[in-house]
C-alpha cells in the first residue's frame, strides 16, 4: 500500500484527527500526558489522517535543546500507529535554535508523513494540497495546508504574520486545477493552518457560534484576503486552526465553517475546567459537508452539531 495515498473508506467516510498546540519540549511528564491523549484519540477514533496544526514543538522553550528529537517524539504517536499524517508550522515551532528551512525537510524523512516542504518559490514552508481518492479511484476531496507564518516582518506593524499574496495565488491555482480536473465542479475541500484568520473575529461577532471563546482571537493585524479566496474558489467548506489554546468555537461565514481545534498539549497554557483534546472531522464521499466533534482527555466525546448544542439559535454559547 502506498503510505502517501489517501482514500475514502468502503463505507464512504474519511476521518481526520486534528492535534494542535502540542508544544513538545523534552519528553517531560507534561509531554507524556500529551502523548497519552494522542494515543487515546487514535485508539478510540481510528482516524484515516492526523493533521498537526502548528506549535507541534516549542523550540524556544526552556529545555528544548534538540528540536529534531522533539519533533520525532511529538509525531511518534501517529508514526508508530502507521497513520498518515500532515503538519503545518506554528509560530513556536521554529524559534530559538532552529529555522523553518532547517526543520521542514525533516518532516519528509518520516515514513507516514504525507506533507512536505512545499514549493520552494512560495512564502513559508509546508504549504501543501492532499488529494483524497474516492472508491472509483478519482480525486473526491482536497485538503490544503498553509503556513500562516510567525511574526510581522514589518517593524511598524506589531503582531503576527499574514498570508502572502503568492500563497493566495498558489491556493487559487491549485483550486482551479482540481476544479477543472473534476469537470468544472469545485471539490469538497478543507484548509488547515495555525494562526486564525481575521474572519474568526467576524464570525464570532456576527453569526451563531458553537463552543467556547475564552481569549482574544490572536489573528494578524492585516487581512490579506485568504478567506475571500476560499469563498471565491468555492471549494473550501471549512477551515481549522489552533494558536488560541482556550478557544474551540466554530461558526459559519459566507458558506465556510471557521473552526478552532481543541488544544492538545500539556506543556503550555490552558484553563482550569477546559480539558485538552482533539477535534475530529469526518468527510463523506460525494457530499459537500462534514461532521465534527471533540474527543477530550478523559475519553468524553463532545458533539457540536447544532442539534446537539443547548441554546441553539443564541448568538453565543460561552464567552
Amino acid at each position: 500500500m502506498d503510505k502517501r495515498k489517501l482514500t475514502f473508506r468502503e463505507d464512504g467516510t474519511f476521518t481526520i484527527a486534528q492535534f494542535t498546540d502540542i508544544h513538545w519540549i523534552d519528553g517531560s511528564e507534561a509531554d507524556q500526558r500529551t502523548r497519552s491523549l494522542m494515543e487515546l484519540v487514535i485508539r478510540e477514533e481510528a482516524p484515516d489522517l492526523v493533521v498537526f496544526t502548528g506549535d507541534v514543538i516549542y523550540s524556544g522553550g526552556k529545555g528544548c535543546t534538540d528540536p529534531f528529537q522533539a519533533l520525532r517524539d511529538a509525531v511518534a504517536t501517529a508514526e508508530n500507529a502507521k497513520i498518515p499524517w500532515a503538519l503545518v508550522f506554528g509560530n513556536h515551532d521554529t524559534e530559538g535554535n532552529i529555522t523553518r528551512e532547517q526543520l521542514a525537510p525533516a518532516v519528509e524523512t518520516y515514513e507516514f508523513a504525507v506533507s512536505d516542504s512545499g514549493p520552494a518559490n512560495l512564502s513559508g514552508f509546508g504549504n501543501f494540497v492532499l488529494e483524497v481518492e474516492g472508491r472509483s479511484g478519482q480525486t473526491a476531496a482536497a485538503l490544503y495546508g498553509l503556513d500562516s507564518g510567525e511574526y510581522s516582518p514589518l517593524p511598524h506593524i506589531k503582531g503576527y504574520n499574514w498570508f502572502r499574496r503568492d500563497q493566495i495565488s498558489w491556493f487559487l491555482q491549485q483550486s482551479a486545477r482540481l476544479t477543472e480536473q473534476n469537470k468544472g465542479e469545485p471539490l469538497p475541500a478543507l484548509a488547515f493552518f495555525h494562526i486564525p484568520l481575521p474572519e474568526y473575529n467576524q464570525v464570532w461577532e456576527t453569526q451563531t457560534c458553537y463552543g467556547h471563546k475564552q481569549e482574544n482571537v490572536c489573528c494578524p493585524p492585516l487581512n490579506s484576503g485568504m478567506f475571500a479566496a476560499f469563498v471565491e474558489a468555492g471549494d473550501v467548506m471549512g477551515t481549522f486552526c489552533g494558536h488560541d489554546h482556550v478557544n474551540d468555537y466554530w461558526g459559519e461565514l459566507h458558506g465556510v465553517r471557521l473552526s478552532y481545534g481543541r488544544a492538545t498539549g500539556y506543556n503550555t497554557y490552558g484553563r482550569e475546567g477546559f480539558p485538552r483534546g482533539s477535534r475530529l472531522i469526518r468527510l463523506r464521499e460525494g457530499e459537500r459537508s462534514f461532521e465534527t466533534w471533540l474527543r477530550l482527555d478523559d475519553g468524553t466525546v463532545v458533539l457540536e452539531q447544532p442539534e446537539h448544542v443547548p441554546g441553539v439559535g443564541k448568538a453565543k454559547i460561552v464567552e
